[in-house]
């Protein structure tokens, strides 16, 4: 109530002597069109009349006609020894003519697809539902809980001038230097804190890249299937892009090159495609490396996911083998750790760097550095290793626990095996079975799985499901592969070829 009763203290009343309008009806209309339009909410404390008059310099006779007039139209309702409050019983916000708002309404969203509106096509809603099987969900058990807290009450307790102020918009040299001396150590990325550009996530590293790409028709390749954010960005950028397929090795380098030998870019998840999850062959690291040294080209590595692996030795980062400078290598820590983070990171070659901190610095300015200051800390004092470790075993066993459910209860339906890496894994279907009729029917049964086949571009789709298994207790799991069964077994052998659809699942 206290911050309700702010607002309308603050509201910008006006009254104009020059007007002809009565005072008394210039506060009422005002009064009345606020209420109206929900500038002061239901249970608005008003000012007083004695302070309201005081503030426009207005007779209170005024101020309690006006309050009167909106007494007995319903707008208000008086408190015996509290004051006049909003009425809490109006109807939802109206614009004086029903018909009118509809069609302002629809002029709007005609507006909007004149427009080639970016929401038509980006799914913003879908990440917030924790229902299982969601992408991207993570647990932060209690001893990281503790330690958090332990760290955060420390920088605040400090608050040295460093806080208060500007400061370098790469980051802080303490976390730049922690990132650079952990990326050296487990992805043997080339690097120093120079280097570093502490970004807000993937995403943020890649709209800051796009706007570097020179000329406005630039080309660029994509992973098909890819992650869908990245071709969505560089589409509003007004992009050329160009699908690459992705096969059993990776992105086919040579299938990019004879579509679009001059790109400017490609922008690939070499350790854990996304969504395949294959990982991108030496052979091909190679030859990707040799055409982006003879082409000037740009390779954006997204390793996101990296911290997350259950078995086998991992492949060193793309970045670690370029020899040119020609890989600009993006992570993130919001998978690490937890997605309101908002942290993660560019190791950026020397050439583009300038260039690169220039836009970052315009489009955020700095980021924060006290959350800069737990992350430094949390991770130069060990915390940081023994989280993932930890996270890695959890993971590991959410996964092994998904793998036998679907085996057990879709045997006959589903073909899956347990990824060595990430947090998600693939159920491809089996007689015919439409992912995107699954999906859908699967939301109506408290399951959240994502359809493959929408994130193809050009090649032909692979009817499968994408299923994210860390975030969720074991004991959820089996009841959630229960439902899932029911929406499959339910579904016909066979469906038409599915139509394309921009849904968008998210992974960083």
């Amino acid at each position: 109530m206290r911050s309700r009763q702010s607002w309308a203290d603050l509201y910008a009343f006006e009254v104009t002597r020059a007007d002809e309008t009565p005072l008394f009806r210039q506060l009422y209309q005002q009064l009345r069109s606020a209420i109206l339009s929900r500038s002061l909410r239901p249970g608005t404390k008003l000012p007083s009349t004695r302070e309201l008059s005081s503030q426009l310099g207005v007779s209170r006779s005024a101020a309690v006609a006006a309050y009167e007039q909106l007494l007995a139209e319903g707008y208000t309702s008086g408190r015996r020894g509290s004051g006049t409050y909003v009425s809490s019983d109006l109807p939802e916000p109206i614009d004086g003519n029903p018909q009118r708002r509809k069609k302002s309404v629809a002029a709007i969203k005609s507006n909007a697809t004149q427009t080639h509106s970016i929401g038509d096509f980006v799914d913003v809603t879908v990440q917030s539902d924790e229902r299982p099987f969601n992408l991207g969900r993570t647990l932060v058990d209690a001893r990281t809980v503790g330690v958090w807290r332990k760290l955060s009450a420390r920088a605040f307790r400090s608050l040295s001038r460093s806080h208060l102020g500007y400061s370098d918009p790469r980051g802080t040299a303490e976390l730049r230097k922690t990132i650079c001396e952990y990326l050296q150590a487990a992805r043997a990325v080339r690097c120093d804190p120079e280097q570093i550009v502490v970004t807000t996530g993937t995403q943020h590293a890649l709209d800051i890249l796009i706007r570097l790409l020179p000329g406005a028709d630039k080309e660029v390749w994509v992973e098909d299937p890819g992650y869908p954010l990245t071709r969505q960005a560089l589409m509003a950028a007004g992009a050329r892009v160009r699908p690459v397929p992705v096969d059993g090795q990776g992105i086919d380098v040579g299938a990019g090159i004879k579509s679009a030998p001059n790109a400017r870019a490609v922008f690939v998840t070499p350790s854990h495609q996304f969504p395949m999850g294959v990982v991108l062959s030496m052979a091909r690291r190679l030859e990707l490396l040799a055409w982006a040294r003879e082409k000037s080209a740009w390779i954006v590595e997204d390793d996101y996911a990296s911290e997350f692996r259950y078995g086998g030795r991992p492949l060193a980062s793309l970045q670690g083998l370029d020899e040119g400078e020609r890989v600009i290598y993006v992570g993130t820590l919001n998978k690490a750790l937890f997605p309101g983070l908002r942290l993660g990171y560019a190791v950026v070659p020397r050439a583009l760097l300038r260039a690169f901190v220039a836009v970052r610095y315009l489009m955020d300015r700095q980021p924060s550095t006290l959350g800069q200051a737990v992350v430094a800390a949390f991770m130069e004092e060990g915390h940081f290793a023994a989280h993932i470790r930890r996270m890695r075993l959890l993971y590991r066993d959410q996964r092994d626990v998904l793998v036998a459910a679907l085996k057990d209860r879709l045997g006959a339906d589903v073909t899956v095996n347990a990824p060595d890496q990430g947090m998600h894994l693939v159920a491809y279907m089996r007689r015919g079975l439409s992912d995107v009729v699954i999906e859908r029917a699967g939301r109506q049964h408290g399951v959240i799985v994502r359809a493959m086949s929408h994130l193809h571009v050009s090649a032909a789709p692979r009817s499968a499901l994408l299923l994210g298994f860390s975030g969720y207790p074991r004991e959820t799991i089996v009841p959630a592969v229960e439902r899932l069964a029911q929406v499959i077994e339910g579904q016909p052998k066979s469906f038409p070829r599915p139509t394309k659809q921009l849904a968008t699942p998210k992974r960083e």
